[in-house]
């Protein structure tokens, strides 16, 4: 029978995720926003985040990190632990390790994995960690469920933030750098920008090996995201850029004339920032 998979949060992401797996697997989806749910197609609709912890085997948590504890407690306040007891969470949000999910869930399952734009067309870089409770068999499952986005990559999990400033920002400084250009352009420069986001990933601690797969592999699907999408640089750059997020601070940095190093050290400091300011209260 196949997995029941549920999804928390249907913006570029949780949709694109969505997208990409919902042929091969029963599919539930829940949103705040009901418009972003109804857009897609051949999946379950959730009424609540209750709703659909009960209903499914997995649950993806694809929502921004100052929402991630209203949603626990939701689902805490609603059923206790029971209603998570044996599911294997897969959480994409920016910024929050496995071991702040623990502590707000209990011994759960967890890994964690920061996908980029791309993986919206099949070309994604996709970075992945598991926490202390989940197994080898549950990285192997969401390994294979993510290679449906991409390119995917296990790594520990103090390497994930600076995934986070390089893979996943990475589309944002590259369309940022390819504003006025044709795709002929875009394409003739992509070389030397790889060039320099694989220096740029080493000068922050990836090896010479995963620092050029995340570079080469980023840009590829900058640009295969461009052709299929017909957005100009500066439109995919607004979709890869949400509002306080990584993206955002090296842009800031860009907009300033500062360097793509200093840029990507901005994004790993706010990556590290959304982790250490999110808080759980546990509610009633």
């Amino acid at each position: 029978m196949k997995k029941k998979i549920g999804i928390i949060g249907c913006g570029n992401m949780g949709s694109a995720i969505a997208e990409r797996i919902k042929r091969k697997y029963r599919l539930f989806v829940f949103d705040n926003d009901k418009e972003k749910t109804k857009r897609i197609e051949g999946v379950k609709l959730s009424e609540n985040t209750t709703e659909l912890a009960k209903n499914v085997d997995v649950i993806i948590l694809a929502v921004k990190p100052q929402d991630l504890t209203a949603v626990f407690n939701t689902i805490l306040s609603d059923s206790g632990k029971n209603v998570i007891k044996d599911k294997l969470f897969i959480s994409i949000v920016a910024g929050i390790t496995t071991k702040f999910i623990e502590v707000c869930l209990g011994k759960v399952r967890i890994v964690r994995v920061m996908p980029n734009l791309p993986a919206k067309v099949g070309r994604g870089m996709i970075c992945l960690c598991k926490g202390k409770h989940a197994k080898k068999t549950d990285l192997d499952f969401v390994k294979q469920l993510f290679e449906k986005l991409g390119k995917t990559l296990i790594m520990e999990e103090k390497m994930i933030d600076k995934s986070t400033a390089i893979s996943g920002s990475g589309p944002g400084y590259f369309y940022y750098n390819s504003e006025g250009k044709d795709i002929n352009e875009i394409k003739s420069m992509a070389p030397g920008f790889v060039t320099s986001l694989t220096v740029t990933a080493e000068e922050i601690g990836f090896s010479l090996s995963i620092a050029r797969t995340l570079a080469e592999t980023t840009v590829a699907g900058s640009i295969v995201y461009l052709e299929e999408t017909k957005l100009s640089p500066k439109d995919a750059e607004i979709q890869v850029a949400s509002i306080g997020g990584t993206t955002e601070a090296g842009l800031e940095v860009l907009h300033k004339g500062g360097s793509l190093t200093d840029a990507v050290k901005a994004a790993l400091k706010r990556a590290r920032e959304l982790g250490k300011k999110i808080k759980f209260i546990r509610v009633g």
